[in-house]
């Protein structure tokens, strides 16, 4: 299949409504006979797009919604709202229940790693209580900071975070944003003028660079909550795999080392000099190692 048009991307994409304001999100299948749904998880500061690589692949499978949260690429972005974690575990569970979707497999890169973990222990959480919703099947999670001991954040989002973190929201610039994103990635798998650009579309879209540090507080979440997040993924009993970019300064081959002290039985493939992106660096690799997770699934649940 030829690959997507950012453009297209954008014009092609559907509108969904949480608490008034607009969602952007993708809704494709090959064929209607796909029941299989994967959801798709963006990290920060970027967005849904950030699978377009893997998109054509994906579809050939499952059919696959992928939306922009709030405060992220083409969603909106409000100014004055309570960012959180668990809000927007919320919107993707409010968003697949108007869809008639209610189990799916999902795929998470980095804040979505985050966001997977809440949705993983709201639906451990009905299971104990005998409540029905959304039903998770697998997870396949990319680098992300699933530990927050072992997460080394960047500069700029020390700075986010600090008493003064809107009026670094307020002077970031491209040249700021592009030398901290592009110091996540691998020293040969850098990202192309292209890419960059459509990454700065995205960031800058609605001016959402002016509420990073809005966005950046699940930092602060992920020590809150560690217990909660961690707990869901030592206590799951749904296939999980990590798919690791190990040169990521951020959550690499140290993040990678942690997991496997802290689950009973890890399921790691590592993508050698990959960053913190390997959906983009690598995309191929994410392919072939998230497809054999599935069959392998697939084979252990028909047994």
């Amino acid at each position: 299949m030829k690959p997507i048009q950012f453009d297209t991307w954008k014009e092609t994409a559907k509108s969904f409504q949480y608490r008034n304001y607009n969602i952007s999100y993708h809704d494709e299948r090959q064929a209607e006979e796909q029941d299989e749904v994967l959801l798709c998880i963006h990290g920060f500061p970027t967005a849904s797009w950030d699978w377009n690589l893997m998109w054509p692949d994906l579809i050939q499978k499952y059919r696959v919604i992928a939306p922009d949260m709030i405060g992220f690429g083409f969603s909106d972005k409000p100014r004055n709202y309570e960012y959180n974690i668990q809000d927007q575990a919320i919107l993707f569970e409010s968003l697949l229940d108007s869809l008639d979707i209610h189990s799916v497999h999902i795929l998470a890169h980095d804040y979505g790693d985050t966001v997977a973990q809440e949705l993983l222990a709201r639906f451990e959480d009905r299971k104990k209580a005998g409540i029905e919703g959304l039903q998770i099947k697998s997870i396949c999670l990319l680098n992300g900071g699933l530990f927050p001991e072992t997460h080394r954040a960047l500069l700029i989002q020390k700075l986010l975070m600090s008493p003064f973190g809107f009026l670094v929201s307020k002077m970031s610039s491209e040249k700021i944003v592009r030398k901290q994103l592009c110091s996540v990635f691998g020293k040969n798998t850098q990202p192309t003028e292209q890419q960059w650009q459509e990454f700065w579309t995205l960031i800058r879209f609605n001016q959402g660079q002016k509420i990073s540090h809005k966005l950046n507080c699940y930092m602060a979440e992920r020590k809150r909550y560690r217990t909660r997040w961690v707990g869901a993924l030592q206590n799951s009993t749904i296939a999980i795999r990590l798919i690791n970019g190990t040169d990521d300064p951020v959550s690499g081959i140290h993040m990678v080392t942690r997991y496997n002290e802290l689950m009973s039985n890890p399921d790691v493939v590592q993508l050698e000099g990959v960053g913190h992106y390997p959906q983009v660096e690598n995309s191929s690799g994410v392919l072939g190692a998230f497809f054999q997770f599935q069959t392998d699934h697939f084979l252990q649940h028909k047994n």
